[in-house]
């Protein structure tokens, strides 16, 4: 994953020798993230539990760079984990979530609790107390947030403008909306400064693609590199905006840095385009060299909209924010990067 010079130089002064905290940052976009902030000059601190990913890309770069990386192994919901994890640190970046449509059908209550409960426990850790109400020591000037496209439900209004009226479908997108409220709400009542970043179907290396839950295209990829046939629930004419990775992590860097005043905006992050899901099939199996494989069809499942796209004009106006890779270029580096990987399987 690259970042085009100019962003790469602009971003470095502000960077350079920052305390920052990543919640999540063993995740996939959190991992990319942290990858970024290193090539920047950042002291990184990094909290995660490790339920929904492995330390083994973090373990390397605390090998590379050991003064300047360093993990807490603990959960957003341990007040004491959070206390040392943002300690000292100046902004905070909150990736940590339960992540997964189905999987918030299947527990709505554990998805509530990370997700909505667990950014409330950072919001408080940020400006400086604990489960008691004590008051501990805190530095954090901004924390930026990571919601999700999901919250638009299935309006047919086109694109997803961050004006129109949230209507989740699912306990994931309502636990993403409810959290970007507490981060508007410590902006407005303990004068923190917050953005969430409304994500839109971010893909890229390093994205899992062995649980029920995968995403679409790591699963797609799997299933092509194994020379098999994917499944497409629904008939695979709806439509999403797949993003690749390093435009959601240029996004952030950008909310981290802008002198614009931000008071818990919602901001879509997305590349501004859509694409049905037959036709990422149609890219996937051509990138994997299995065009031959047709996917199979289920019916679409409870919680899933039909069409998804994002207006990012107001990311371009507030933060600077503009794609700066295509789809078709995020999946040449995701399936190159997936099929170095198996090749070690």
């Amino acid at each position: 994953m690259k970042l085009p010079a100019d962003k790469v130089n602009q971003l470095r002064t502000f960077y350079d020798e920052r305390p920052v905290c990543v919640t999540g940052g063993a995740g996939f976009i959190g991992g990319h993230l942290c990858d970024a902030l290193l090539s920047l000059g950042a002291s990184i601190r990094v909290i995660d539990d490790l339920s929904n990913s492995t330390v083994e890309h973090l373990a390397g770069l605390i090998e590379l760079e050991p003064d300047r990386v360093a993990f807490v192994h603990g959960s957003i919901l341990d007040d004491d984990a959070l206390a040392e994890a943002m300690r000292g640190c100046r902004t905070v970046f909150h990736l940590a979530a339960l992540g997964s449509v189905p999987r918030s059908i299947e527990d709505p209550q554990r998805t509530w609790s990370v997700n909505a409960t667990g950014t409330l426990r950072v919001m408080e850790a940020a400006r400086g107390f604990g489960r008691g109400m004590q008051k501990r020591s805190t530095h954090v000037e901004r924390v930026i947030a990571a919601s999700s496209s999901s919250v638009y439900g299935n309006q047919p209004e086109l694109p997803k403008v961050e004006t129109q009226m949230p209507k989740p479908l699912s306990p994931y997108a309502a636990s993403k909306i409810a959290g970007e409220h507490v981060l508007a709400v410590y902006a407005a009542a303990y004068g923190l400064s917050t953005v969430s970043m409304r994500f839109f179907n971010i893909f890229g290396p390093r994205q899992s693609a062995d649980s029920a839950y995968a995403a679409v295209v790591p699963a797609f990829t799997k299933h092509y590199m194994d020379g098999e046939a994917p499944t497409i629930y629904g008939d695979g004419e709806q439509s999403r905006d797949f993003t690749f990775v390093s435009n959601a992590v240029l996004a952030m860097l950008l909310a981290g840095a802008t002198q614009t005043r931000l008071t818990g905006q919602a901001v879509n992050v997305g590349a501004g385009s859509r694409t049905t899901v037959a036709q990422l099939a149609s890219l996937i199996a051509r990138e994997c060299g299995a065009t031959q494989l047709s996917p199979r069809f289920e019916p679409a499942r409870t919680g899933d909209v039909k069409h998804s796209v994002a207006d990012i004009g107001l990311a371009k106006q507030l933060l600077g924010y503009e794609p700066v890779a295509s789809l078709e270029v995020g999946l040449a580096e995701t399936v190159e990067w997936f099929k170095r990987s198996f090749a070690g399987r």
